[in-house]
């Protein structure tokens, strides 16, 4: 199924377009309310939740996406490190680390004041930019939690690129 076979969707009707686009793709998913969805996502290193709402109030789709781990009180403190250098590379969205469950989560959202309309090109490319971000930076999370390693080491190890074949 094309992008183009999906309309462009006001307020009231974006959840229903991410359930549309979920249900085209295959996704997993579960609407929890008129303005929430979540969706499931096979990751590389785990399955990713991520939750889709509109919030009204503030006229703008949220998103966040969390990992499937808890971030133990002797380490909050490099994650928290490792947080601010990973959000210093990133152009769309960001970590967050929620404090009350400790779990590292991608946050993002999309302001659509004043009766703005979004299209499915639009909706997939913020699920797709939160699932690319969680794979890129999801071992320097693990590095930093059970490796005991630097945030700056972690950082480093999966920001390594290599060049050409082997």
């Amino acid at each position: 199924m094309s992008l183009l076979d999906f309309p462009t969707a006001a307020a009231e009707g974006l959840v229903d377009l991410v359930e549309q686009i979920a249900t085209s793709r295959d996704w997993t998913f579960d609407r929890s309310g008129e303005d929430e969805i979540t969706v499931s996502l096979t990751g590389s290193f785990c399955d990713y939740n991520i939750s889709i709402s509109w919030m009204g109030e503030l006229e703008a789709l949220h998103l966040a996406a969390a990992f499937d781990f808890r971030v133990t009180d002797r380490r909050k403190t490099e994650v928290m490190r490792l947080l601010a250098l990973i959000n210093e590379q990133l152009w769309i969205g960001h970590f967050d680390l929620w404090q009350a469950e400790g779990v590292i989560m991608y946050r993002s959202a999309l302001l659509l004041s004043d009766g703005a309309e979004v299209n499915s090109a639009q909706l997939e490319g913020m699920v797709s930019a939160a699932v690319e971000a969680c794979e890129r930076y999801y071992q320097a999370f693990q590095f930093v939690m059970w490796a005991g390693k630097s945030p700056e080491e972690s950082l480093a190890q999966v920001l390594f690129e290599t060049l050409g074949e082997a």
